[in-house]
């Protein structure tokens, strides 16, 4: 192939992110785009999901359910078996196939970080592809996340839903964490459960 039509096989493709860019991007995640995935969020598929209950990915997958998301367990190691209520698959493909046509919202990866690559590559691989992916707290993998941004997915590293829903909300207040959030409004309570607080904006009920 000739200079000019190489360049006319790369002419519409959007020119790849920078290492920096890439990590100031993800370095810190503003506190409306947490609370917007986190409100627009359903289905999420957890990898990783643990049947110990002292481990955080058990501790994480209960949370989430108590608050309401249809999360899926991901672990082959417990393919079939129950988890908190809820039947543990073991693939993402698995999860996906349960959704039909419906995209999962969020991959939440529980595994480490050399495990993250292959698992987003995973996900790219499903169809249709998830809307997001979430790596937990201590898991980053910048190549998997640019590869995954590349297809229009959202992407979170280095950060814990449970921990950010409970800033959020103001839950993590009670264990004497600083929420980091300033507001003279009160948090709002959710109509079931006890000592619950939601992520919708304070002062307001939600729905």
């Amino acid at each position: 192939m000739d200079e000019k039509g190489a360049e006319t096989g790369h002419e519409n493709r959007p020119p790849a992110p920078s290492d920096a860019a890439l990590a100031e991007r993800h370095a810190r995640y503003p506190d409306a785009q947490i609370r917007t995935i986190l409100n627009g969020t359903r289905t999420i598929a957890l990898v990783g999901a643990s049947a110990n209950p002292a481990r955080p990915s058990w501790i994480v997958l209960k949370y989430l359910l108590d608050r309401g998301y249809a999360v899926t367990p991901v672990n082959p190691g417990l393919a079939g078996q129950d988890l908190l209520g809820r039947r543990v698959a073991a693939s993402l493909a698995e999860v996906q196939a349960a959704l039909g046509d419906q995209p999962i919202d969020m991959v939440e990866i529980f595994r480490n970080s050399a495990a993250a690559g292959p698992l987003v590559d995973e996900a790219l691989a499903l169809t249709p592809p998830p809307k997001m992916i979430w790596m937990q707290l201590g898991v980053r993998d910048d190549a998997a996340a640019a590869r995954a941004e590349a297809r229009g997915l959202t992407v979170i590293m280095n950060r814990c839903p449970k921990i950010e829903y409970g800033r959020l909300s103001g839950e993590i207040g009670w264990t004497g964490v600083n929420s980091r959030i300033l507001s003279a409004r009160k948090p709002v309570l959710a109509a079931k459960g006890v000592q619950k607080l939601t992520i919708a904006e304070r002062g307001r009920r939600g729905d």
